[in-house]
């Protein structure tokens, strides 16, 4: 039911996002035991706290497929950490360890992440400089994973993906949320998210919620209405271990070698491959389902 003192939706700044997406690539690559991993992990939580989070540090050592310890640490910024009706968006902040597309084509080349990783935590960053200027009737748990991308390539060992998902999974503190969002890969020109598997298979009311304000807001060509193949991601170890209904917008392109992007897991993932058009659809589009949801119109 549409609450009477209803919180205008904001404006998504494509630019700040930018300037967030910029500034952890500016870090290096933020592989896990590295100085870089820190220092970035250090501002996220200082960004955060500025916004008016109330932030956990949620530390852990996993343990990688080639043996690997992995100090980790999943970031939780909760805002109106009191209300029991909670919404969980989430993306990851690690980046890949080693480049090793098929497209890729020097043994040395560096994973900076701008698109796989940084762009989904620039979003969220802005939603939550937005969040700290205009509270919406509804909590809001934005989760930075840890870990995610440092999982065993071609070796059909599922698990050994999303660790920090897998871990929050296990030790969620706190009230639940009724629902998640995760965002990965969602800053490249030219992106279409497709309807994830499981996504569909686990929150397809959430699925038709977002495709339906997204087409509402003039973006279908983002959020195109056809089903996408079914990617381990995130959402995936949320979905099956903490059992809270998850969807992954991601930039899945099933026509491509990878089933991604020409830059994933390759040293061109870098800042000239982010649009902010595409930040602006995404982020415009989660910030609208956000307060919707807070004033009941939703």
């Amino acid at each position: 039911m549409p609450k009477e003192d209803q919180v205008p939706v904001p404006k998504f700044d494509m630019d700040s996002a930018y300037a967030y997406v910029a500034a952890q690539v500016a870090f290096g690559p933020r592989v896990m035991n590295t100085p870089a991993h820190d220092a970035a992990g250090e501002w996220l939580i200082g960004r955060l706290e500025e916004f008016g989070a109330t932030v956990e540090r949620q530390t852990f050592t996993a343990t990688a497929y080639d043996g690997t310890a992995l100090k980790s640490m999943n970031i939780i910024g909760r805002f109106n950490p009191e209300m029991e009706d909670r919404i969980l968006l989430a993306a990851h902040w690690d980046t890949r360890h080693v480049a090793d597309s098929p497209l890729e084509t020097s043994p040395t080349a560096v994973v900076n992440g701008a698109d796989d990783g940084a762009s989904g935590v620039g979003v969220l960053l802005e939603i939550a400089r937005q969040l700290g200027k205009s509270a919406p009737h509804i909590g809001v748990d934005i989760v930075l994973f840890d870990a995610e991308d440092y999982g065993d390539t071609g070796g059909g060992n599922t698990n050994s993906w999303g660790l920090g998902a897998q871990y929050y999974s296990n030790n969620i503190s706190g009230i639940r949320p009724r629902y998640g969002v995760l965002l990965d890969m969602v800053g490249a020109r030219d992106a279409e998210f497709a309807m994830e598997q499981y996504s569909l298979r686990f929150a397809p009311d959430v699925v038709r919620k977002v495709w339906k304000l997204a087409a509402d807001m003039g973006f279908p060509h983002y959020f195109p209405k056809r089903n996408g193949g079914g990617i381990t991601d995130d959402h995936y170890f949320v979905n099956t271990i903490a059992k809270i209904p998850m969807i992954d917008i991601i930039n899945h392109r099933p026509e491509n070698k990878t089933s991604f992007v020409a830059h994933w897991h390759t040293g061109e993932d870098n800042m000239d491959k982010i649009d902010k058009r595409t930040l602006r659809a995404v982020g415009q589009v989660i910030t609208a389902l956000v307060y919707r949801e807070g004033n009941g119109t939703i």
